[in-house]
Order: structure tokens, then C-alpha cells, then sequence
């Protein structure tokens, strides 16, 4: 079934083409669009005509004309021209044309649409796959990758139609959603293409969004695969990429699977197991003493490769002050960030608490 908006802007073009008012109704009686006014008079009439409509197709009187509009022989909806014109049947019967044709498309791009979220979700069996994307025209060999765009309020409908206009105007990309917060891009991979082609898509979603409609969002992709029965493997990494980024990666917009590294890993590991380590690296509430501005200290401190004049530089601060900081982490923790081993533990311990805390 088509939107009472696409009704709507349906009538309005014929109703420019040929100067004439009509109307759409439901096999029920119900007025679902129009561009006239006296919706009353026309219903008394309708009442009459969906009586034997249905047998004949078409029913012309002297100032209005009915078209029964099917679906699959099935009738759905019912067009009223209401003027008295030459040529009424065929004109009628041209609209009628036109309306059962866009029924056809929509239908067809639904059908696409289930099957793609059915594809990301794994509700398919992989018999199913390619049967179904055999008889929708998909091809099931190419190299592809997909995208989660994760807009910055779930309510920004405007991304989707966006991404859509962007990529989804040939047969090779699919744009669809699986929820209310997360845009999903399915795009076909050149076999010329890389991982550094699909880090410029993302950087261009991301550059596009916000300057054309003035919206934040972070996209994440996941690995090239070959085959459309491993998409859903890409769009978990993709989902996971997010994930992952939010817990060690907030400042970045771009996400790749591929690139995550050691917050990856971190990621997959249990909370249990992940409790025990902190436990074990900080003893007591040591944890807690650390402040947020010696966590900042040690965190430009890594940055800086473990070079305590450069991180000085940097904070604007004297060398011996940094020293000072540095020798309050090792008395409060018994590390010597200093030290490569220490500072590893250290930034592993930071980034598993940080994990845990973004599951809690």
C-alpha cells in the first residue's frame, strides 16, 4: 500500500497534467487523498458506485468518473476524476496504468528492503540468500562491505533519506536500517578498491552529513567480503567497530574493524576476567586516587611516546612538575609509567576499565 504523501503528490501531478480535480479512495469509502474540496458530495456518489465498480472497472456519469486501481487482480483503491472531459475512459484508464506500474515498484523495493535486513540479521538460510537475491536482480559474487552510520539524535530521519540520494540511486548499493538509531550502508566494492577507498566513503559520509544538513555522526565499516551470504559478518564488525569506538575512540568519526587494534581485543574479553585483572593491577581503591588530571597527564604522556620533555613542552609545564606527577601515579599504583612495562599495564588496565564501565 502506498502513503497517503505519495497519494497525495500523485494526484497533485495529474491534477496539472490535466487540469482536473480527483481523488483516491479505499475500497472502504475512505477519502485517502484529494485535491478538490466537497469530499461530502463525492462519498454519496462513492457509496453507489463501489457496489458494481468492482465487476465493471469503471464507471463514468455526467460530472465524475470512478477507476477501480488493483493490486495483483486484487482491488485496492478506487480514482475519482470529477469533471465531465472527452475522452474520460482513456484518460482514466492511463492514471490507472500508472498507479498499478508505482504499486509494482514499491512492492519490489520492499521486498528488497526485507530481504536486505533479513541479510544483516541472519534470519536467512543460505538456500534462501541466493534464491532471493536471484530473483531480485542482486548479484551474489561481488565484493562488498558495509557501513553503520550512527546519527547523533535517533531522531534524524533526514540521514537516511540523505545516504539514500547519495548511494542508493543505482542497483549496486543498498541503503536500509535495522533500527531507529543506526543507517546501514551495503556497498559494492571495485575489485581496484581498498581499505583506504572505503576510509574517503566513510570520511565523505561524515563531511557530507554535516555540512549539506547540519548533522553529527560517527560511521563504522567493516571488512571486504566476497560473497552477499557473508554481509552479515561485515555488518557485525561494522556494529562492533562502534561499540568499540565508544568505549576507547569517542573523539574519532570514523571507525574502522580493521583498525581498532587493542580495544578490539579488550572488547571481546569477559567481565569477570576483565574484574580480576583490575584487581590484580590496582590494589585496594588505587584506581580511584587517580584524579582526572594526572589521568590526563598520563594520557598525553602516551601520546608522546613515554618522552617526558616533549609531554612537558605540551602542558606547558616544568619538567620536574611532570616528574612530580608521574612519581604520584608509581606511589599510588606501584607503576613506574616511566617504564614501557609499566606504562603497557597501565594502559591496559585504563582501557579495561573503561570497557567495563561503558557494559555497566
Amino acid at each position: 500500500m502506498l502513503s497517503n504523501q505519495v497519494l497525495n503528490r500523485i494526484l497533485t501531478d495529474i491534477h496539472k497534467i490535466i487540469e482536473v480535480d480527483c481523488s483516491i479512495w479505499s475500497m472502504e469509502g475512505k477519502c485517502l487523498a484529494s485535491t478538490c474540496v466537497e469530499i461530502g458530495k463525492i462519498e454519496k456518489k462513492l457509496s453507489v458506485v463501489l457496489m458494481d465498480i468492482e465487476l465493471k472497472e469503471e464507471k463514468i456519469t455526467k460530472q465524475s468518473a470512478f477507476f477501480l486501481i488493483r493490486d495483483n487482480e486484487e482491488p485496492i483503491y478506487v480514482l475519482a476524476i470529477h469533471d465531465s472531459l472527452e475522452n474520460m475512459s482513456m484518460m482514466g484508464r492511463l492514471c490507472v496504468c500508472q498507479f498499478e506500474h508505482l504499486l509494482q515498484a514499491y512492492k519490489a523495493r520492499l521486498d528488497k528492503n526485507r530481504f536486505f535486513q533479513n541479510l544483516l540479521l541472519d534470519n536467512l538460510l543460505l538456500v534462501d540468500i541466493y534464491n532471493q537475491a536471484k530473483k531480485m536482480n542482486v548479484e551474489v559474487d561481488a565484493k562488498r562491505t558495509v557501513f553503520v552510520i550512527e546519527p547523533k539524535q535517533e531522531s534524524d530521519n533526514l540521514v537516511l533519506e540523505t545516504v539514500k540520494g547519495l548511494y542508493a540511486t543505482g542497483t549496486k548499493d543498498f541503503v536500509t536500517s535495522v533500527d531507529e538509531s543506526h543507517i546501514v550502508l551495503i556497498k559494492s566494492v571495485e575489485t581496484t578498491e581498498g581499505y583506504p577507498e572505503l576510509a574517503h566513503v566513510a570520511r565523505t559520509i561524515v563531511d557530507m552529513l554535516n555540512t549539506e544538513v547540519m548533522i553529527n555522526v560517527r560511521v563504522a565499516y567493516g571488512t571486504i567480503v566476497d560473497g552477499i551470504q557473508e554481509v552479515s559478518r561485515s555488518y557485525k564488525e561494522a556494529t562492533m567497530a562502534l561499540d568499540v569506538g565508544r568505549s576507547f575512540y569517542a573523539e574519532r568519526k570514523v571507525l574502522a574493524y580493521n583498525e581498532l587494534g587493542i580495544g578490539r581485543l579488550i572488547h571481546q574479553l569477559p567481565l569477570s576476567l576483565c574484574d580480576m585483572f583490575l584487581k590484580e593491577v590496582f590494589t585496594g581503591n588505587a584506581l580511584e586516587m587517580l584524579d582526572e588530571e594526572t589521568l590526563g597527564t598520563v594520557d598525553l604522556f602516551f601520546k608522546n611516546s613515554l618522552n617526558i620533555s616533549e609531554t612537558a613542552r605540551k602542558m606547558y609545564v616544568h619538567r620536574n612538575t611532570l616528574v612530580y606527577r608521574l612519581e604520584k601515579i608509581q606511589k599510588i599504583t606501584g607503576l613506574d609509567v616511566r617504564v614501557f612495562d609499566d606504562a603497557l599495564t597501565f594502559k591496559i588496565a585504563l582501557m579495561v576499565s573503561k570497557h567495563m564501565k561503558s557494559v555497566q
